[in-house]
């Protein structure tokens, strides 16, 4: 959590309007390698990105923003971090060429 902090004290006053911005999260150890976060990793850090934001900017904002994980999301995976209640979509990579994004998109529905 501690990058994120980090990302996020770097711009917190810089935005005017919070309903414009969307943050996305994927673990430093993620990055480039396919790997992902277990569900549960990755809804430990979306909810504190949320009790961060509403620590240092306000509990509307925390409440309202959009968190999405971009760690190596794809067809086998989206269902179970889509249902955490923290992650609110995903920041697809290189699943987006592949037959699969369709399962993505739709991970949601069923």
């Amino acid at each position: 959590m501690t990058v994120c902090i980090e990302q996020l004290t770097a711009f917190k006053d810089n935005i005017s309007d919070w309903s414009k911005v969307v943050i996305a999260y994927e673990p430093v150890w993620a990055i480039g390698t396919g790997e992902v976060a277990t569900p549960e990793i990755a809804q430990e850090t979306h909810s504190d990105i949320r009790s961060w934001l509403s620590a240092n900017v306000n509990p509307d904002v925390a409440a309202s923003i959009r968190i999405i994980y971009g760690g190596s999301a794809n067809g086998k995976n989206c269902r179970d971090l889509s249902v955490q209640p923290d992650i609110d979509g995903f920041l697809v990579g290189g699943a987006s060429l592949k037959p699969e994004f369709v399962d993505i998109i739709n991970c949601t529905r069923e």
